[in-house]
């Protein structure tokens, strides 16, 4: 009898120690706000699984687990999260074979998979289109944040491409049709983990992974989670349909939400809430499209605004991709289409502002004009203006120079312009030859590091023992430094275009530091700078191939008897690397990540190489 009761008081303790996770029963508000925005599927719990990571960090701003929790897995924990998340739909394909499920695996709610605008599939007006192979688990709410959560690998919907283009239901785990599976790998999975951690620490907006769930043979379910991962798409497919009432209920659900999180101060009732509404879309695409550009981030952006956050932030990993240098010839081969590239995010995200002012005029009026007829609207013309100025200040930043120092630099007129042209000349600059095939896609790769020089040059110009203004590099250092492991050898000859350009750059950049430091001397700035471009251009940047790489070894490792607990200290250490950013505002509980036990560290010491050798790739 003593054994009953101790048991069944420890499992009261575990329930309510970890009972916030229980609001994650597939209920959302999207449902209630937009009757027609979703498919329901009864959902089954798998009752099986082993987590593979969980972030600590995350659920603790989620309040999901207390703060003071240890970051550490324990098995009630574990419990809990298999649980939770450890699902899969009854889909269409189940219901008509009549597959014999267990009653008692069967959730009490139905779950959604949401309905979204995908240039991917046949129809452009999003009457098929949606989560393929995802659902939503509900949404938390702690001090004031509410956030959404939803699932990826939980089975097949009626939304998949492949269920579109097979025209009948799918089995789960089939792979006859592409991107018909509805099951997802657990090496993108482990990736999506590492880099929308790193993206989050950068200062950009983001889905993050709140946990991988490993099913075994491959395969997994990942959780991930933000304070609104409505996509713009959710919206544009009531656009194209032309239908006024669904639109109105999930545009008046955006910025509901965004309100209420804080994100965007929209005061205006009745009309004039959408112009608003547009001014937030305006600066938030500018200032997202800036950090994407200077940060070498390639997100596949087009104008369904399928593959990015409706606030201007990333989602689906699958496809986004951080670059080592300036690749902006590189296409991602998506077998049916070659993605967009680097340089043409800029006019995709421009074209999503113009469709958002089409939106907004639809919502006005009732009347759906011309995309076209929006080219030219006051907030699509002064999204240049903030893609501009945003871009500048990224790029100062990235220079490590700070807020004071940056507002000194705009005040001299022309000045960045005239080092941005310099910059601009060596950062786009290719190899010689032309577009080349490569792993996944096909690319033209950079001839020049600048990054490299960011932060080799301020290091040098401290150094020197010589007045500030004889401080000069020589040619062929700064030439030595800049050049990429691309370059082939007619394109490691100097000539004297390059010349002019290092003697023009260098003039520019004392200008910058003269400028930065107002009525200080230049020298009492430089060790600042030093110090933030040394943190912000490091060598130990994980690039997609790096990743790649990185992922592939673990999960070699993981079959030779990895432990799940090894595979979430390693991923901690490697997203701790990553933080401490200049005037990156994170979380407190990062410091948690100090104290990560030691991990494997022949295997870690192998990850970290991998990210050397692969530190200027795409």
């Amino acid at each position: 009898m003593t054994m009953k009761h101790s048991g069944a008081r420890k499992l009261k303790e575990v329930t309510n120690f970890y009972s916030s996770f229980e609001q994650l029963n597939g209920v959302h508000p999207w449902m209630d706000a937009v009757k027609d925005g979703y498919v329901s599927y009864r959902v089954r719990a798998l009752q099986t699984g082993k987590v593979a990571y969980f972030n600590f960090i995350l659920a603790k701003e989620m309040g999901l687990i207390p703060p003071d929790h240890p970051h550490q897995m324990t098995e009630d924990l574990e419990g809990k999260l298999i649980e939770t998340f450890s699902i899969q739909i009854i889909n269409e394909y189940d219901e008509l074979s009549n597959r014999r499920i267990d009653p008692d695996t069967i959730r009490p709610h139905r779950y959604m998979a949401t309905r979204y605008l995908q240039l991917q599939h046949a129809n452009k007006q999003g009457k098929t289109s949606g989560d393929g192979r995802g659902i939503w688990n509900g949404t938390v709410y702690h001090r004031g944040l509410t956030w959404d959560v939803s699932s990826r690998g939980t089975g097949v919907t009626c939304l998949a491409p492949g269920a579109v283009a097979a025209q009948k239901p799918l089995k789960t785990g089939g792979t006859e049709f592409g991107y018909g599976c509805g099951l997802a790998e657990i090496d993108e999975l482990l990736a999506a983990s590492i880099l929308a951690e790193v993206m989050h620490l950068q200062g950009l907006r983001t889905e993050r992974v709140l946990c991988v769930i490993d099913l075994g043979k491959g395969y997994g379910i990942g959780v991930r989670a933000a304070p609104n991962l409505i996509r713009p798409a959710h919206l544009f497919l009531y656009l194209k349909q032309e239908k006024y009432e669904s639109l109105k209920a999930a545009t008046d659900y955006l910025i509901d939400r965004q309100v209420s999180n804080k994100v965007w101060n929209i005061t205006a009732k009745g009309n004039a809430k959408y112009d608003e509404l547009l001014s937030c879309i305006c600066n938030s695409f500018g200032e997202f499209t800036a950090q994407l550009d200077i940060d070498y981030i390639f997100a596949w952006l087009d104008w369904d605004g399928d593959n990015v956050l409706a606030d201007g932030g990333i989602i689906d990993y699958g496809s986004v991709r951080q670059f080592g240098i300036r690749h902006d010839k590189y296409r991602y081969d998506d077998v049916e289409r070659f993605s967009t590239n680097l340089n043409e995010q800029k006019q995709k995200a421009r074209l999503i502002v113009q469709v958002f002012a089409q939106m907004v005029d639809y919502l006005k009026t009732k009347k759906k004009k011309a995309l076209r007829e929006f080219a030219r609207h006051p907030q699509v013309e002064r999204f240049n203006e903030v893609f501009d100025q945003k871009r500048a200040e990224r790029l100062l930043y990235r220079m490590g120079f700070s807020e004071t120092q940056r507002n000194h630099i705009f005040a001299q007129k022309d000045l960045f312009a005239r080092f941005d042209k310099e910059f601009s000349f060596f950062e786009r600059a290719k190899v010689s030859g032309n577009t080349e095939k490569v792993a996944d896609g096909v690319n033209h790769p950079a001839l020049y590091n600048m990054r490299s020089i960011l932060r080799e040059y301020p290091k040098f110009l401290n150094e020197s023992p010589l007045p500030f203004e004889k401080r000069w590099m020589t040619e062929n250092s700064f030439f030595k430094t800049i050049l990429s492991s691309f370059a082939k050898s007619r394109d490691a000859r100097m000539g004297e275009k390059q010349r002019r350009h290092i003697e023009s750059f260098q003039q520019l950049y004392r200008e910058l530091v003269l400028s930065a430091a107002g009525k200080q001397k230049p020298e009492s700035i430089l060790k600042g700078i030093c110090e933030r471009a040394e943190k912000l251009n490091s060598e130990k940047r994980i690039t997609g191939n790096a990743l790649i790489e990185m992922v592939e070894e673990i999960i070699t490792e993981k079959k030779k008897g990895l432990s799940m607990d090894q595979i979430q200290k390693i991923v901690d250490r490697l997203v701790y690397e990553n933080n401490g950013m200049p005037e990156m505002p994170v979380s407190r509980y990062y410091r948690d990540l100090q104290n990560t036990p030691a991990v494997k560290m022949d295997l870690y010491a192998k990850l970290l190489s991998l990210v050397e050798e692969n530190s200027e790739s795409i």
